[in-house]
């Protein structure tokens, strides 16, 4: 697999819900052993995150996430996505009853070395996801 083929599974196919895969599946095909991903708190091992994205996938039932740009330079890709999805349980400690969206922007720096992505670090706008599920 290419760099642009494991950076387009991650969106396509590991973050964003479909029927012809897993997270688990992509993630494992995907992610270098030693991945990390680093947010503005907390970063998550290949486990965690193969975890918090299978959970997602039955919360978010729905839930897309479309880059919009990506720009390249040597192993760095930088990504700016939509992310959006209809949530029905406890969502981040608020609940939802799946009648209502969120759309919201996301900024990616991935590491990608033959084909495996070594690092993420990664915002992702929730406050305004619950400020969209809240009104």
């Amino acid at each position: 697999m290419t760099n642009k083929e494991a950076l387009h599974a991650f969106y396509e196919k590991a973050l964003t819900v479909n029927s012809e895969t897993t997270p688990d599946v992509v993630l494992n095909d995907i992610l270098a052993d030693n991945f990390i991903s680093k947010g503005s708190v907390e970063s998550k091992t290949k486990e965690q995150l193969t975890g918090q994205l299978g959970f997602f996938w039955k919360l978010i039932p729905d839930l897309k996430w479309e880059p919009q740009e990506i720009f390249n330079e040597g192993d760095k890709y930088i990504v700016r996505s939509l992310a959006s999805g209809t949530p029905k349980g406890d969502f981040m400690g608020m609940p939802t009853d799946g009648t209502k969206s969120f759309q919201i922007m996301t900024i990616d720096i991935h590491t990608i070395l033959d084909g495996k992505v070594q690092q993420v670090h990664h915002l992702e706008d929730w406050g305004t996801a619950m400020k969209q599920l809240k009104s």
